[in-house]
């Protein structure tokens, strides 16, 4: 797990090479100017990236979640925003794939894959977000459909995703009254683009359900297994996010490394200073660190190890919290530059720092690994 393979550095380099041709030369410029750039996810699809973990025979890549993880760090050095997007349509993707019936998964896999379908995740409400089993959220069965009343908070790509997985409660038990649901966009209406601190080159607005009328065949698995679904789809979000701010991190560190070279102070070049050595030590540390708690985690997932909704809990948090930690160190190395907008360092530090609060907060992954480390319900 330690050493990667020919075709897994070769996965990693490619994207990496994407973001750099593709992200990074407007990342600045799209987060300014709130830029949803739809036509470039369709580029990173036509390499693949629309459906990384998605069974071939409906157009996904079927790789692993260590080759996603590859993927999505790669992707972060060029936009974290972009590349946390690109986990959470992967994310609707595979959960159609993994649960959907063989119906569903021909009428909406080949669409997601390709991404001429974006895909967006429909769990958090106002009321509801680090307690998901208490959405409210209704669904009730009438005939042939499901009538959806609700509102959802904080879907990143809502209003231009053309697919949306839906959690309904059909039960008032818990979070076994709670289902799956594919709805199209034509059924939904959606708040404004909310206004944000980072995250900017991707719309995040509420979904509004009034009297949706779904089709059973668009219920996703049965009755009461939608927080199964959603929990199952999160651990691979989990592991996702935190390569995306691992991605943006070394971004950050990368930069820092140029920008010391380059600049002098008291008639030597800033790398030169022990000090700053030092820092720069840490952080490289850190992230390696972070980096194989992370290819642990997505190797667990993989193997279907017992342990691995605890390890992904470990790694998202330890992960996303480096990752954060190491940017911000970033801009304080840059001085007065790293604050302006046009070095890119102040955008990377706002766009890691959601990624400690989005797929389960920092607080809720130490509660899943403590359970996992005490045996407590």
């Amino acid at each position: 797990m330690f050493a990667l393979t020919d075709e897994q550095r070769e996965i990693a380099d490619t994207a990496r090479r994407f973001a750099a041709e593709h992200f990074a030369p407007n990342a600045v410029r799209w987060d300014q100017e709130k830029h949803f750039p739809v036509d470039v996810l369709r580029k990173a699809a036509e390499v693949g990236m629309g459906g990384v973990y998605v069974s071939e025979d409906f157009g996904g890549s079927g790789l692993s979640r260590l080759d996603a993880a590859l993927i999505f760090e790669g992707l972060a050095t060029g936009c974290p925003s972009l590349a946390g997007y690109l986990s959470i349509h992967n994310m609707v993707a595979w959960m159609v794939d993994r649960f959907g019936d063989t119906a569903q998964r021909a009428r909406f896999l080949p669409g997601l894959c390709s991404m001429d379908d974006l895909g967006s995740y429909c769990l958090t409400e106002p009321g509801a977000g680090s307690d998901a089993g208490a959405l409210r959220t209704k669904a009730v069965r009438d005939g042939d459909h499901y009538v959806l009343n609700g509102v959802k908070q904080f879907i990143s790509g809502a209003g231009t995703s053309t697919v949306y997985i839906v959690m309904a409660r059909t039960a008032d038990t818990g979070p076994r009254g709670i289902t799956a649901f594919i709805v199209p966009i034509e059924a939904l209406s959606f708040g404004p683009n909310e206004i944000k601190m980072g995250w900017n080159a991707q719309p995040t607005r509420q979904v509004i359900l009034e009297d949706v009328r779904v089709p059973v065949a668009n219920r996703l698995g049965a009755e009461g297994e939608g927080f199964r679904i959603a929990m199952n789809g999160l651990n691979g979000g989990r592991l996702n996010i935190g390569a995306c701010s691992l991605g943006g991190a070394q971004s950050a560190l990368d930069r820092s490394l140029d920008y010391l070279r380059d600049r002098e102070a008291f008639g030597a070049p800033l790398l030169r200073a022990q000090a700053l050595q030092f820092q720069l030590a840490d952080m490289g540390t850190e992230l390696e660190a972070a980096r194989m708690l992370l290819w642990r985690a997505a190797s667990a997932l993989d193997a279907k190890d017992p342990r691995a909704v605890e390890l992904c809990a470990m790694a998202k948090r330890f992960a996303t919290d480096t990752g954060f930690s190491v940017a911000d160190r970033a801009l304080q190395l840059h001085g007065g530059y790293g604050y302006l907008a046009e070095y890119g360092i102040e955008k990377i530090v706002r766009d890691l720092r959601v990624h400690q609060i989005l797929e389960g907060t920092n607080e809720i992954m130490r509660v899943i690994v403590s359970r996992g480390m005490t045996g407590a319900a």
